[in-house]
């Protein structure tokens, strides 16, 4: 294989474009063509990509986001529009893919593999909610964004003797909100995979100020609820003074951490050599601190569930 393309689709993340330095720069260096695929998967089917070099990707490590760009694309869900996107692909020689992306561009890769194109996926979403990896690239980053808001609301909510409700990314997936309230030593975190009732909350609230608490801060996963809705209820049925703050697309941006870069830059290069060797309808996952080789089946097939032993953790914690 001597031409390869690189597409990054779906939600941005921090450490995009550190994978995608880390995927040009190692497939130029197996004496591979590299093109780079604009805006997602909308970009395959206009036929939006040029070729890059080790000059095209210089200067972007530090910087969140993809400078490929990314959208979605409606077109791509049907037949027509994939086959479209494959003729691109043909017409210009491209025998393969790198694809860094979540759940829908994985699944979006899995679809042009069932057309005849070879592909390798790296797991790029801020939720952390791939199977088959401890970690996705971005998650990090996220996470102490996340961590950082806490640090500040709880100094404003320590000061009023406050309940601060803090909303995180998560629609349907705890990571975030279970690893960011853990760090940041969150009274309560609220996550998708485990319902609550309010009146539980109140009560918690309630005995927490019984017990010399003068202020708490509550983690809130989006997917569990709104933080500014859950906030009304506290105060109308506690009388405790609430304020939320819902952190939203913040946690997207910015440059990528340690983590984040050392990790887009050793799966990118993990599946650049596995695309060249001739591998496909996998994903580089990153498990027991080693590179593996996920089945894209298994990748957006299964599931993804929060650790068990850090939530128990965390509620311990809490006291």
């Amino acid at each position: 294989m001597k031409k390869i393309a690189v597409i990054t689709s779906g939600g941005d993340c921090p450490g995009m474009n550190a994978a995608i330095r880390a995927a040009v720069r190692v497939a130029l260096a197996q004496d591979a063509e590299v093109w780079g695929i604009r805006n997602g998967y909308a970009g395959m089917i206009s036929g939006d990509m040029k070729v890059l070099d080790s000059r095209s990707v210089g200067d972007i490590i530090q910087k969140g986001g993809t400078f490929l760009g990314t959208a979605r694309s409606e077109e791509f869900k049907t037949l027509a529009g994939r086959q479209k996107a494959v003729a691109n692909l043909e017409a210009r020689g491209i025998e393969g893919l790198i694809v860094i992306g979540g759940d829908g561009s994985l699944t979006g890769a899995k679809h042009l593999g069932e057309l005849g194109i070879k592909f390798v996926g790296l797991p790029g979403t801020i939720d952390n909610d791939i199977w088959g990896t401890d970690y996705t690239i971005g998650f990090d980053t996220a996470v102490n964004t996340a961590l950082d808001a806490i640090n500040k609301l709880r100094d404003t909510a320590s000061a009023h003797g406050r309940v601060m409700l803090v909303e995180v990314m998560g629609r349907a997936c705890g990571w975030i909100a279970l690893t960011a309230g853990l760090a940041g030593g969150a009274e309560i975190i609220l996550i998708p995979e485990d319902p609550f009732s309010q009146e539980d909350i109140c009560k918690q609230l309630l005995e927490s100020r019984a017990k010399g608490k003068q202020y708490s801060i509550v983690v809130v996963a989006e997917g569990a609820g709104s933080a500014i809705d859950l906030g009304k209820y506290i105060r109308a049925n506690t009388g405790l003074e609430t304020r939320a703050s819902v952190l939203g697309h913040i946690q997207r941006g910015g440059a990528p951490t340690v983590s984040d870069r050392l990790l887009a830059s050793r799966l990118a290069e993990t599946a650049v050599r596995a695309l060249l060797g001739g591998k496909t309808d996998i994903m580089i996952g990153y498990r027991n601190r080693q590179c593996v080789e996920v089945a894209i089946e298994d990748a957006v097939g299964k599931k993804k569930d929060i650790d068990p032993e850090l939530y128990r953790l965390a509620q311990v914690l809490s006291q």
